[in-house]
C-alpha cells in the first residue's frame, strides 16, 4: 500500500500562482513569457462565453489568441498555454493572451455495475506516474500500452456503496496491441463523493499495475478547493490524443 499525496515527478515546471507573485505590476508582464496551467473551462452568458478558472481561484478572461473551437465546455478540464495582458479586469484576475490549450479527459466517478465491471471497465493495466487532488478532481497521470486500433475506456468507479472513498481505477484496451506505451492523463470530478464535512478523510485508490494489484491512499477534504503544492507535471507532458482515449 502506497500512501501520498502526490508522487513521482521528475520533472516539473513551476505554478502559475508562484508566477504570479513574483511579478511586479510596475514592471508589468512580459508579453514573450508563457505561463502553463491546468484549468477548469467555465462558462458565462448560457454558454456563450467561456473563460478560465486556476486551482488557486483566479480567473482568466481569454481577449486575444486561440481559444474557440476544440468543442470547449463547462466543467471541462484543460492545459492552457497563455499570456498574461493585464492585471484584474471587469471582474476577471487577469485578460490573456491563450497560446494554445489541450483538453484533458474529464469525467464523473462511474456507476458500479458490480459483477459486470471487469467486463465493462476493464482490468488492463497502467503505469501510475502520479495522483492528486486539487479543486475537487483527482488527477491521474499514467502509462498505457497502446495499438492504435481501439479507443481504450478510463474510468474511476466506486465500487463498495458501503464505503464510499473507495474507489477503483479501471483501464479497459479492448484488446488493442500493446506497441506503444503512451504517457495520459485524466481528471475525475470528486463533486458525487459525500460531503467530508470540512474533516479530512482517506480517499483510497485501487488499481491494476504492470506489477500486480495496487493501492493508493490520498487525503481528501471537499470543503479544501485548493491544495497548494511545489509540484505541477513535467515540462514534456502532453494531454493524451482524445482519438485514443474515453
Amino acid at each position: 500500500m502506497k500512501k501520498m499525496r502526490f508522487f513521482g515527478l521528475a520533472f516539473a515546471i513551476v505554478a502559475a500562482t508562484a508566477v504570479f507573485q513574483s511579478c511586479s505590476d510596475d514592471v508589468g508582464y512580459p508579453l514573450g513569457f508563457e505561463w502553463v496551467s491546468i484549468v477548469t473551462i467555465e462558462s458565462l452568458n448560457d454558454g456563450a462565453d467561456l473563460f478560465y478558472r486556476l486551482d488557486d481561484g483566479s480567473t482568466l478572461w481569454p481577449s486575444a489568441g486561440y481559444y474557440r473551437g476544440h468543442n470547449l465546455e463547462d466543467g471541462q478540464r484543460a492545459l492552457l498555454n497563455y499570456t498574461i495582458l493585464s492585471d484584474s479586469l471587469d471582474g476577471f484576475s487577469h485578460f490573456v493572451k491563450v497560446n494554445s490549450i489541450d483538453l484533458i479527459l474529464t469525467k464523473k466517478i462511474a456507476e458500479d455495475k458490480e459483477e459486470e465491471n471487469d467486463a465493462v471497465y476493464g482490468t488492463d493495466p497502467v503505469s501510475i506516474q502520479s495522483m492528486w487532488i486539487d479543486n475537487g478532481f483527482l488527477h491521474v497521470w499514467f502509462k498505457a500500452n497502446f495499438g492504435g486500433s481501439r479507443k481504450h475506456f478510463i474510468n474511476l468507479v466506486q465500487a463498495n456503496a458501503d464505503a464510499p472513498y473507495e474507489l477503483e481505477f479501471r483501464h479497459n484496451a479492448y484488446d488493442d496491441p500493446q506497441t506503444t506505451s503512451i504517457y495520459g492523463i485524466v481528471c475525475f470530478n470528486l463533486s458525487d463523493l459525500p460531503d467530508t464535512d470540512g474533516e479530512e478523510v482517506t480517499l483510497t485508490i485501487r488499481l491494476h499495475t504492470f506489477e500486480g494489484d495496487e493501492t493508493i491512499e490520498l487525503t481528501y477534504n471537499s470543503a479544501a478547493r485548493h491544495v497548494q503544492q511545489e509540484m505541477s507535471y513535467p515540462y514534456w507532458w502532453e494531454p493524451i490524443d482524445t482519438q485514443l482515449l474515453n
